[in-house]
């Protein structure tokens, strides 16, 4: 590896923020002939309330034009990277459903261009780095020689934006109970006792105080009371049984 790749890398490796990462992608863009260079970090959940963040060096018309035509939601590049891992390299066939906005991108100089994307499973973000450039098409060898380079880089964006995200609390890990223990467990909730318990289940008094040891021993407590108040907050008592 060229000693400048791998300083850059190393640069990389350090950088503690996505806005001091860029330029380092970007001198590497530039040192291998590329013109601009382009990061975008989207959700990859629906449901997530996250706005899609964008750092590139591209014309600022462009930029307007991209905005104000909301080419987001058609562009084909975005809507491989948010499924796939692979890189994709950008050819007037993968633009040919959204012609204007291939166009306009020929209009401002981006002509000849490449994106990979990560995906962060734990955050369902998904991270895209797009190198591209005004003149020559891209080799099949020039793919090759930096693919790992991208890869590692759009796996870098995403650990460095997933620290800058709330840290979710996991939600607690409760022991399993059988559907005999829960029913047992949810008629001592209602005040029954051993004894009316084992004539509404059929069941012997010895069988109804062995599932409440059980129970008992399962969620950690001292005694019956204890466990249904365990069970309250671990949302037992709330669960159909199976």
């Amino acid at each position: 590896m060229e000693m400048w790749k791998e300083s850059q890398l190393k640069q990389l490796t350090f950088a503690r923020e996505i806005e001091t990462a860029y330029p380092i992608l970007l001198r590497f863009a530039q040192n291998i002939g590329f013109n601009f260079c382009a990061v975008s970090l989207t959700s990859t959940n629906r449901n997530a309330d996250f706005k899609t963040l964008r750092i590139n060096n591209y014309p600022k018309e462009l930029n307007q034009l991209y905005e104000k035509q909301s080419y987001s939601k058609i562009d084909p590049v975005i809507a491989h990277c948010n499924h796939s891992m692979l890189p994709i390299v950008w050819t007037e066939d993968v633009f040919s459903q959204t012609l204007p906005l291939w166009d306009d991108q020929q209009k401002y100089g981006l002509r000849h261009g490449w994106s990979q994307s990560f995906h962060h499973e734990a955050t369902g973000q998904c991270s895209t780095l797009s190198l591209v450039r005004k003149n020559g098409l891209l080799s099949p060898l020039e793919l090759y020689e930096h693919f790992g380079y991208m890869f590692y880089a759009t796996s870098q964006l995403s650990d460095l934006f997933a620290r800058t995200l709330p840290t979710v609390p996991k939600k607690p890990q409760h022991p399993h109970l059988s559907p005999r223990e829960l029913e047992v467990l949810k008629l001592s909730a209602l005040g029954k006792t051993a004894y009316e318990i084992a004539r509404i289940l059929s069941l012997s008094e010895r069988t109804v105080n062995y599932h409440v040891q059980n129970v008992i021993i399962k969620l950690n407590v001292c005694n019956k009371m204890s466990a249904v108040i365990a069970a309250c907050r671990y949302g037992l008592l709330d669960a159909p049984i199976a």
